[in-house]
């Protein structure tokens, strides 16, 4: 089982901070590949996340025709919220790739 963004997320700062560009070298030996790397997985990160946040928000959902009944649910605006607050997908990718936490291939040297 996958776990859920906010559990990755948790202990993550939300600010950016700069970062020794060797650091993002050392994995891969060019830091465009690290950049490649890393912004693929915040991607997935953006769509698991809209997901994620899509599925909760579902359960408020209310069909009507008719504009004055729009209500205001105040779990509903807890929910944005929390997800407003999390770090951004490419601050959780960057964290998992200098903690080791992505995997990937290289697929040119998988075809040779």
């Amino acid at each position: 089982m996958v776990p859920e963004i906010k559990t990755k997320a948790q202990g993550i700062d939300p600010n950016v901070h700069p970062r020794d560009v060797s650091d993002l070298v050392t994995p891969t030996g060019n830091i465009y590949k690290s950049l490649v790397i890393i912004s693929k997985r915040a991607a997935q990160l953006n769509n698991e996340l809209k997901w994620e946040i899509q599925r909760k928000l579902e359960e408020f959902a209310v069909h009507s025709d008719t504009i004055e009944e729009v209500q205001e649910n105040k779990e509903q605006i807890e929910i944005s919220r929390f997800y407003e607050r999390l770090p951004n997908p490419a601050l959780i990718a960057t964290h998992e790739f200098l903690h080791g936490e992505l995997q990937w291939r290289d697929s040119v040297q998988s075809e040779e």
